[in-house]
């Protein structure tokens, strides 16, 4: 039974239910004197409390997905399935796997898109990572065979799985939905996690001695993409958007790479990157480099390339809008900024999913096919 499946969510209330008529029901029981009805007590109490948290805990995970799977929950790699080696497209993307949207006529690709499973390995960087590559309708249909389509990478945060953005931020069913409804063009998405050095949190920053993020998700993973599907190679074909983690890697990878990069967006983003016990030693002491890292800093110090962000707030419940306020004032010319402040709104899905689809039409006005 998965992490946020339905039967271990029932198991779990199930469990604290009956303890809890069970502690109501002994208590009567244990009320005397002796070690014995003292171990009693207490061991019900202590088994009770555990498993209300554990079911309130699975009930909050379900809704919000900040774990995919118990492999996530307990800082696991999940294992790869079987590589099928295709004749067609590029060596360094291999598809494992696809599968349908959930919309009407999603068991048809040329109806509903579909959802391809499959292995990144970047050329330069020398990172492998898993990654999910949504494919629009007019991908499969044969009026549009020999169109190019944009593309954006889209990342979850830090220690999501890929699969969050497609259940929880329903990213794929928003981008049919969008451009079904006219409000977007249809665009490919690639989707996947910021960690792609497992468990550590690298922050999508080229550690020396270490993993180089950023060299994988500027330059490996869209060189990848573009000779695997009908993607261009031109700024204008490319964006990168995220959330928390994810979002402070879209900015900076936009912000540090306009030739590759037309737009980034950060829904809840941070400005600076983070150093703890989850990054480890990130800089080694080259201070340059953690400057770098620091967005304010690169917009006030670095030239600024003919990127257009977009970045999201709230005026309660966020934490970023002090830092929101100041990355818009120093954006300047060429550059281009825009943003969505909301009334209340944490750090959460429910904050993100309010913000996800205009910013998918912000983007899809900023990307070319061509």
């Amino acid at each position: 039974m998965g992490l946020t499946s339905s039967k271990v969510l029932v198991v779990a209330v199930t469990l604290a239910v009956a303890l809890f008529v069970a502690t109501v029901w002994l208590w009567p029981r244990l009320a005397r004197r002796g070690w014995r009805a003292y171990a009693g007590r207490v061991g019900l109490l202590l088994v009770t409390q555990v498993a209300l948290f554990a079911a309130v805990g699975l009930a909050a995970n379900r809704s919000f997905l900040f774990y995919g799977s118990w492999a996530d929950l307990f800082g696991q790699e999940q294992e790869m399935g079987v590589v099928v080696d295709h004749a067609d497209g590029s060596k360094d993307v291999r598809v494992v796997g696809t599968q349908a949207l959930d919309v009407p006529g999603g068991g048809h690709p040329a109806t509903g898109g579909q959802i391809q499973k499959v292995v990144v390995a970047g050329e330069r960087s020398g990172i492998v990572s898993p990654a999910y590559v949504y494919l629009p309708p007019e991908y499969f249909q044969e009026r549009y065979a020999k169109r190019t389509f944009p593309a954006s990478v889209v990342l979850t945060g830090y220690p999501g799985t890929a699969e969050n953005l497609i259940k929880g931020l329903r990213y794929p069913k928003t981008a049919y939905l969008q451009a079904k409804e006219g409000r977007m063009q249809p665009m490919i998405l690639v989707m996947l996690r910021p960690t792609v050095a497992p468990p550590r949190d690298t922050e999508c920053v080229d550690v020396p001695g270490g993993p180089q993020t950023e060299t994988f998700f500027a330059q490996d993973l869209p060189k990848a993409v573009s000779e695997t599907y009908r993607v261009g190679t031109k700024p204008r074909n490319w964006g990168f958007m995220g959330n928390s983690t994810g979002a402070y890697c879209a900015l900076k990878i936009a912000l540090h790479h306009p030739d590759r990069f037309a737009a980034g967006a950060g829904f809840s983003a941070y400005y600076r990157a983070a150093e703890d016990v989850t990054t480890g030693d990130l800089f080694h002491g080259d201070d340059r480099l953690r400057k770098r890292a620091d967005l304010l800093w690169s917009l006030d110090h670095l030239p600024q390339g003919r990127t257009s962000f977009l970045v999201t707030t709230s005026k309660q419940g966020e934490d970023n809008r002090r830092g929101t306020l100041e990355f818009i004032k120093k954006v300047k010319s060429p550059a281009r900024v825009s943003s969505i402040t909301l009334d209340s709104g944490g750090h959460n899905f429910n904050t993100w999913n309010r913000e996800i689809p205009p910013g998918m039409v912000w983007m899809g006005g900023k990307l070319s096919a061509t």
